[in-house]
């Protein structure tokens, strides 16, 4: 599947900045499966200074400096990615879940070095008893790691409500897990934090989502958004992605741009400044397939 992507980012202070540093995240990932074939970005007013690298996850980070007064900022991306079928693993044949995580304790084997490190707590998720409780009611013994997953997927979109008005970025999971309700951010944390709390490997995985508009009605432009998911390690399959706010497995309409520990990792946009007091920040995205 084929895709051009807008994503418009706009930022309004109350008052007038005299120097921001910001770094970006926002440049869609080229690998399983998936081909950033062009990506632009345009930024506004124009920075005084760019620089660009991969960081530590291999995600493409932009980092930049507006060192004139301005009360706005505005930044603007333009992709084209493909996203091929995902090839993924019947669930009931994946390995015992005890089994991958027998993988992950001391000493660990040199294969699963990389995902290794996705085991242990980060700053926007801490395993915890409460936690891994919810987690077994998925996970009973001998239960397939892939099958277990998807289990958690489908209990995570039943049991908690999507309402944007529920949590903030710095809402704790124990609040969401107490609350059930939250937004993609909430829920992919959690399936990160239930597997963690099992010893399981997981990861954030940060992107778009294709949506579809009601039927007989036209696609509105700039009606899509960013998105959230978790990421599973499967030996033998890799990688696999579960989407807990639509109850499914990743697929063609998933187009990854970051994945790191948690949404610390990759937040599309992040920075800091002198001036500006309160501030209102605008997203908009665009997915239009092009096949």
């Amino acid at each position: 599947m084929n895709y051009r992507i807008t994503h418009r980012t706009l930022y309004e202070y109350a008052a007038p900045v005299t120097v921001s540093h910001h770094v970006t995240r926002l440049e869609p990932r080229a690998a399983d499966g998936q081909a950033c074939a062009d990506f632009a970005m345009e930024i506004f007013p124009a920075p005084t200074l760019l620089q660009e690298r991969a960081d530590y996850f291999g995600n493409r980070l932009c980092f930049f400096s507006i060192q004139e007064v301005h009360s706005k900022l505005e930044i603007v991306t333009q992709s084209r990615v493909s996203v091929a079928p995902r090839e993924n693993s019947a669930a009931e044949n994946s390995p015992a879940w005890e089994r991958v995580a027998e993988l992950f304790r001391d000493p660990v084997s040199p294969e699963v070095v990389e995902p290794y490190e996705f085991v242990f707590d980060s700053p926007q998720v801490r395993a915890s008893f409460d936690l891994a409780g919810y987690a077994r009611e998925s996970f009973s013994e001998g239960t397939p790691l892939l099958a277990g997953a998807a289990d958690l997927t489908r209990r995570i979109f039943g049991d908690f409500k999507y309402d944007p008005k529920a949590t903030t970025v710095a809402t704790p999971l124990e609040e969401v897990l107490e609350k059930r309700r939250g937004v993609c951010q909430d829920f992919a944390h959690l399936g990160i934090a239930c597997l963690r709390s099992l010893g399981l490997p997981a990861r954030y995985v940060s992107g778009y989502l294709r949506t579809h508009p009601p039927e007989g009605q036209p696609r509105l432009v700039g009606a899509d958004a960013s998105h959230a998911w978790f990421s599973v390690f499967c030996p033998d399959a890799g990688w696999v992605d579960f989407d807990p706010t639509n109850n499914c497995l990743a697929g063609e309409e998933h187009i990854t741009v970051a994945h790191g520990r948690d949404f610390g990792d990759v937040s599309p946009v992040a920075g800091i400044l002198t001036g500006g007091g309160a501030h209102e920040v605008k997203v908009s995205v665009d997915v239009e397939p092009l096949d």
